[in-house]
Order: C-alpha cells, then sequence, then structure tokens
C-alpha cells in the first residue's frame, strides 16, 4: 500500500489553489495541482455539494469517481449566490496563486467576482478559465459538454467504422483534455509571474483543446481539400496499422509503420515478397497497398491466438498490443510496477484501487495525502485561516451561506 507523501516533497508545495468549478474538466486541472502539493480548497454548494459526489457507480451513496477527482482537496461548502459568500471567495482569492473555474461565460461575472475585478485585488494572481467555447466569440454564451466539443473539435467524425455512425469515446475526453490544456496555461503563467509578479486570466474552450490534438486534419483540408473520415480500427495515412481478428476470437493491435519494422513484420509472417519489394519501402508507397498489407497480415494472425501473435511480435520487435478491459488493467503487472494502482483507504476502512500518479518526478513526485473531502468538511478551519471568528462562523451557518 503506498505511503502518503508529505506535502513539503511536493513539486508544487505552497501553491494555494481556489476551485469553484464541478464536475470534470475544472476539478481535473485542480486534481492534477493537487496531486502535486497544492493546496486546493473546493468551493461546492451547500447541502448538493459538486454532482460529481453522485455520477455514475455510488458507495454508501457516494460515487467511487469522486475519490479520484477530489483527493487531495479540501472542501468547503458556500452558497456563491449570496453577498456574503461572494465576499468570502473574494477575501480567499486575495490570498490564493490560482482560481480554477469552469462555469458558463458570465456566471462569474454575475456573482460578483469578475476576474478582472479579483486580479484588482491580486495582482499576482492567475484565473483559470474553462468553458465550452471560451470567454469570447459568437458562441461563448452556448451550454458546452465534452462530448459537444469532442464532435466540434473534429474527434467524433473520425471515431466510426466507415459508413456507420459515429461513436463517442467512452470517456469525458474532451473534458479531460481541456483541463490538461488548463495545467499547461497554469505552470506557463506561473512562470511568467516568476519574472515579472504579474498574474493572469487563462481561457480555455473545450472544443480548442479538442481541435489542438487533431494532428494534420487541418492543413491536409487546406492543401488539398481532403476532408479525412473515419476508418474503423485504422489510421489512415500510416500503414500498417490495425487490430487484426486472432483465432481465438481476439484482436491484436499491430503497428508495423516503421520502415524496418515494417520489413521485419513481413518475414516474420512469412511474406519476405512483400519486405523486399521496393514499392513498399516507405510509408506512401505502403498507403497505396493497405488493402493487401492488411489481408496478409489478418491471414498469418486468424491462425494464431493473441498471446501468441504478441509473443511472436515482442521477438522480432515489432509494436503491438491487446485490447485491455479494466480487468486486464487490474490483473497487470507492468501497471503495478509503475504505481499506477494505487490502494487507498476509505473513511470506512474499506480499501479501493484507484488510478496512481501521473507524470512521475524523480525529485518532487506526486502522491496522495488525503481523501476525498465530505462535503463542507473543512469549512470551518478556511474560513478560520481568512480570518473569521468563531461567532462570524455560526452566524453564517445559521443563515444556510455555508455548511
Amino acid at each position: 500500500m503506498d505511503t502518503p507523501l508529505p506535502t513539503s516533497t511536493a513539486a508544487l508545495a505552497g501553491l494555494k489553489v481556489l476551485e469553484l468549478g464541478q464536475l470534470i474538466a475544472g476539478p481535473f486541472a485542480a486534481k492534477t495541482l493537487a496531486d502535486f502539493g497544492a493546496d486546493v480548497i473546493k468551493i461546492e454548494a451547500p447541502h448538493s455539494g459538486d454532482p460529481l459526489r453522485k455520477w455514475r457507480l455510488l458507495k454508501d451513496g457516494t460515487s467511487i469517481w469522486w475519490q479520484v477527482q477530489s483527493r487531495n482537496k479540501r472542501s468547503v461548502a458556500l452558497d456563491l449566490r449570496q453577498p456574503e459568500g461572494q465576499a468570502i471567495v473574494r477575501q480567499l482569492a486575495t490570498e490564493a496563486d490560482v482560481l480554477i473555474e469552469n462555469f458558463r461565460p458570465g456566471a462569474m461575472e454575475g456573482w460578483g467576482l469578475d476576474p478582472d475585478q479579483l486580479l484588482t485585488l491580486n495582482p499576482r494572481l492567475i484565473v483559470l478559465r474553462i468553458s465550452g467555447y471560451g470567454q469570447t466569440g459568437p458562441y461563448r454564451g452556448r451550454p458546452g459538454f465534452g462530448v459537444v466539443a469532442e464532435a466540434m473539435g473534429g474527434l467524433r467524425h473520425l471515431t466510426a467504422e466507415p459508413g456507420r455512425v459515429p461513436v463517442r469515446v467512452g470517456v469525458s475526453l474532451g473534458d479531460t483534455l481541456a483541463a490538461l490544456h488548463g495545467v499547461i496555461g497554469i505552470l506557463l503563467a506561473l512562470q511568467h509571474r516568476q519574472a515579472s509578479g504579474q498574474g493572469q486570466v487563462i481561457d480555455v474552450a473545450l472544443y480548442e483543446a479538442v481541435f489542438n490534438c487533431m494532428e494534420s486534419l487541418l492543413p491536409e483540408y487546406s492543401a488539398f481539400g481532403a476532408v479525412r473520415g473515419p476508418a474503423g480500427s485504422a489510421l489512415p495515412g500510416i500503414a500498417p496499422t490495425n487490430a487484426y481478428l486472432c483465432r481465438d476470437g481476439g484482436y491484436a493491435l499491430i503497428a508495423g509503420n516503421g520502415d524496418s519494422i515494417f520489413r521485419r513484420l513481413m518475414l516474420l509472417i512469412g511474406r519476405p515478397d512483400l519486405a523486399a519489394d521496393p514499392n513498399l519501402a516507405d510509408n506512401a508507397g505502403r498507403v497505396a497497398r493497405v488493402a493487401e498489407l492488411d489481408e496478409a497480415i489478418g491471414v498469418w494472425t486468424a491462425e494464431r491466438s493473441v498471446d501468441e501473435v504478441l509473443a511472436a511480435l515482442e521477438d522480432v520487435s515489432v509494436p503491438a498490443g491487446r485490447i485491455y478491459t479494466v480487468a486486464d488493467i487490474a490483473a497487470d503487472p507492468h501497471y503495478a510496477a509503475r504505481g499506477m494502482l494505487q490502494q487507498m483507504v476509505l473513511d470506512d476502512g474499506s480499501t479501493l484501487t484507484v488510478p496512481g500518479i501521473c507524470p512521475k518526478l524523480s525529485v518532487t513526485p506526486g502522491g496522495h495525502r488525503r481523501n476525498a473531502p465530505v462535503l463542507g468538511q473543512d469549512t470551518e478551519l478556511v474560513l478560520q485561516e481568512i480570518g473569521l471568528t468563531a461567532a462570524q462562523i455560526e452566524a453564517l451557518k445559521a443563515r444556510g451561506i455555508v455548511h
């Protein structure tokens, strides 16, 4: 079982982060910072809290997902609709290094929490704003979810078998990509602040984060008018790389698209003629004959089990793998050896396996310091830290402004 790391060993020790977002994108960005030592204060609505607490599979009334998304954070239950709640956020923002929010554009301004005003109170503050379409432009006011961003960003059009309905990726990829772009923005802004002392606002749109990962999609259209379409398990324009059916009904993913790798693969499958063909010596020639190559590889895999295929490919250093389920992940020795199957003890004493920390730093690694908080667990302590008296806190409780 992993031993919780002291905050002092972490890369972001001493960084104060105020999280106002909910569900996925903003909280994932804050979670990433918290994993590496940042003190993240998560503001949640009294009584209901972040809706993620009730998403997907629940254990004792709380989402298991919550234990991953909110580890290492502190929870303050505060009503942002009330002037007193807004005043507390402004006070917290004056002492914070980073503020993260992922509400629809205009919500923060409606609560009297305009980032420009917060920067007036704290010129060193870095504000990350994540939204569906960004803070400007004709679509700024539209509600935006990750799945819509994946479609607008160009990803959804590619995730299908040709001629069939495009399918969504089975996780909230658009939100996660936006969160990671937000973390990059925060680290860049911290570097700039180190030199200038000046904070700034970071504007991340979900669809732009997806679009930023679309590789050559736009320049291909610009130069050739080419609209890349769905290609199922293959990767258009790169060959051979595909999922090949094996004797036992499973699939082996084989990436034989490097020039020397291709030759080794062809020799392995008993096709020296293809290995020696000068027209197949580079990717352009192989793409022109991809159907022929896929058929040759498929004939070979169909006579072997997935395990046999992968073992043979490993012997000749051809990149390949199987399609993992989560059961495969949980049983995989490499995942375990890399610390990616982290055991945590819940507050009721039961254990739970959660994803480990990524990326891995050699000197200042991230780690698990505390479990995800119950709603409002840290409200009193955080309010005391900004100078509120016990009487003031009790008065706020009585009015339902804090919980």
